[in-house]
């Protein structure tokens, strides 16, 4: 019983604890396995882990950037195929607008000169009316208004013809030119300046679109002394 006593006494002796007080860990001690481990060894842990992320996080920007330079490259080279396939188009769009224009061009030549075999056969009958009008002694004595509807049938049949590009030489007057003319005779003539000159058509002459279907034929004058 004195006992008793005296433990109780101990416990009230005893100073009381202070909760406030800040507590030291400075030496506080983790126990792992069978040793013991302070806080700065988890702290330089926590530090490795860190580093190690790190380094994984390099390696993802190299592969990043080794995946922008291949797409660099391969867009590089789309865009090195899309001029190509540009250049060609463009080429090809042009080939066929020169290939169109010439077909355009061939066309109208047809044009000008498909009519040319029909009007050299109608040029005859042109001759038929030049000829008539040729003997003006027996062409005056014929009446004066079947004349006059002649005459007006022959120039609409001129008029005609040229609208279609036909054109009538009548080379009186000029230089003989081999390539342009037919001489079937040659006339003596007293005035020098006519020399080699054309002095009459015996058959005109006719060109198509500026093209020569019949050369006239002509008396070329010769001077002599």
């Amino acid at each position: 019983m004195a006992d008793e006593i005296n433990n109780n006494k101990d416990v009230e002796n005893r100073a009381p604890i202070d909760e406030t007080a800040p507590v030291d860990d400075t030496e506080e001690k983790v126990f792992s396995g069978d040793t013991y481990r302070d806080d700065k060894s988890l702290d330089n842990k926590a530090s490795d882990d860190i580093t190690i992320e790190s380094e994984d996080g390099e390696g993802n920007v190299l592969n990043a950037a080794a995946k922008l330079k291949e797409l660099r490259e391969k867009l590089k080279k789309s865009e090195a195929e899309r001029l190509e396939y540009l250049s060609g188009w463009q080429r090809a769009k042009a080939d066929l607008i020169n290939a169109r224009k010439r077909d355009e061009e061939d066309k109208k030549e047809f044009t000008k000169y498909a009519n040319e075999d029909l009007i050299g056969e109608i040029l005859t009958v042109l001759d038929s009316f030049d000829m008539a009008f040729a003997n003006k002694e027996a062409w005056e004595k014929v009446d004066p208004n079947w004349r006059k509807g002649v005459e007006y049938i022959y120039s609409q049949l001129i008029s005609t013809l040229e609208r279609f590009g036909l054109k009538v030489i009548v080379p009186v007057g000029e230089k003989f030119d081999p390539n342009h003319h037919i001489s079937i005779e040659n006339v003596a003539v007293t005035d020098k300046s006519k020399d080699g000159m054309i002095v009459e058509v015996i058959q005109k002459g006719y060109e198509m679109n500026g093209k020569v279907i019949r050369a006239p034929k002509v008396k070329v004058g010769e001077f002599k002394v």
